[in-house]
């Protein structure tokens, strides 16, 4: 990292508002307990689908941008979701992949949304979702280079200059780019992929770390040369927040 400069990146939080909220109150008492410096939060993408709350995780995504220095990555479920709104195809393959519970996140009911046809839950997204979501989405980023640092949702294809990536590369890709061992421009800091515990390959990051399933939400915190993890963790309904993972 350039000096002065601090970045926590967040990997893939799924609906997860509980770890979310628990993990945003981690990194800022963290930043706090710091010298000063020019901090930046990377959210990974992949805020919603999966987990139970995507509507109240986009709300707090949005209301701690507006506290500080937030950047957000779309991942491939954000992509889904948009396309959602006009594409029943898309929208078939979105339910099938989390989406159901980002459509039910958003107050549309239950058994009303079991009875009805694909085109009746399309018209129900439109009806639920505010266009302020939706163009807060619309809003996040394919990639944010810091640094010596590349932060994407997905990966990059190897050996591709970095403004030659194509977006579904950034957003989908897993091979070539996880078996790939050689060093890239950068080194890439992603999320996409679920791995038990973050995965340092030295060119690249990985710290999606499953939270829907595992109950474990990951922030890598990088300074000048320094790697540090940050986790939020449910166990046996308890949440908490923990900075004892080892680099």
């Amino acid at each position: 990292m350039p000096d002065g400069e601090r970045v926590y990146a967040v990997g893939d939080v799924h609906g997860r508002l509980d770890l979310f909220d628990a993990l945003i109150d981690a990194i800022e008492r963290d930043d706090a307990a710091l010298a000063p410096a020019r901090t930046t939060v990377v959210l990974l993408g992949d805020l919603v689908d999966r987990g139970a709350d995507s509507a109240g995780v986009v709300a707090r995504a949005r209301e701690w941008q507006r506290q500080r220095a937030v950047r957000i990555l779309a991942g491939n479920h954000e992509e889904m979701f948009l396309r959602s709104f006009d594409e029943i195809e898309t929208l078939r393959a979105f339910l099938r992949h989390g989406g159901r519970e980002t459509v039910l996140s958003y107050g549309i009911d239950h058994e009303t949304f079991l009875q009805a046809e694909l085109e009746e839950v399309q018209q129900m997204m439109r009806e639920a979702v505010p266009q302020e979501d939706i163009d807060f989405l619309r809003s996040f980023e394919d990639a944010i280079e810091i640094g010596e640092y590349l932060f994407v949702h997905a990966g990059i294809r190897p050996g591709t200059p970095i403004i030659e990536q194509r977006t579904e590369e950034l957003r989908w890709i897993r091979e070539p780019f996880l078996s790939h061992s050689e060093p890239h421009q950068h080194v890439v800091v992603h999320g996409h992929t679920i791995c038990d515990d973050p995965q340092d390959r030295g060119n690249r990051i990985g710290i999606d770390t499953g939270a829907f399933r595992s109950g474990r939400l990951t922030a890598l915190a990088l300074e000048g040369t320094s790697r540090r993890y940050l986790q939020a963790i449910e166990q046996d309904g308890i949440v908490s927040a923990t900075d004892k993972i080892a680099a």
